[in-house]
């Protein structure tokens, strides 16, 4: 009998530190240019992940990317690579 290991493929995204006042946590903020289904509109949609960031070693401004991974706290995810 064979195991079969379901190796999921992680998200990655890459976005903007906004906050880094929590420990051992960042608040990315990610965008995305996407085009609306029903108007054929083209529009920017923000969204803010909390991301483990240990020893705070990423600061407000820096680029960064981040993967999920298993649930680390309620709100947190993802971690940043």
């Amino acid at each position: 009998m064979e195991k079969i290991i379901n190796k999921a493929k992680k998200q990655t995204f890459s976005g903007i530190v906004v906050s880094d006042k929590m420990k051992d946590t960042a608040v990315v903020l990610v965008e995305r240019y996407v085009k609306n289904q029903k108007y054929q509109k083209f529009m920017t949609v923000r969204k803010r992940y909390k991301a483990h960031n240990v020893g705070n070693t990423k600061k407000v401004g820096d680029k960064v990317t981040i993967e999920s991974c298993r649930p680390i706290s309620k709100h947190k995810s993802f971690r940043i690579i």
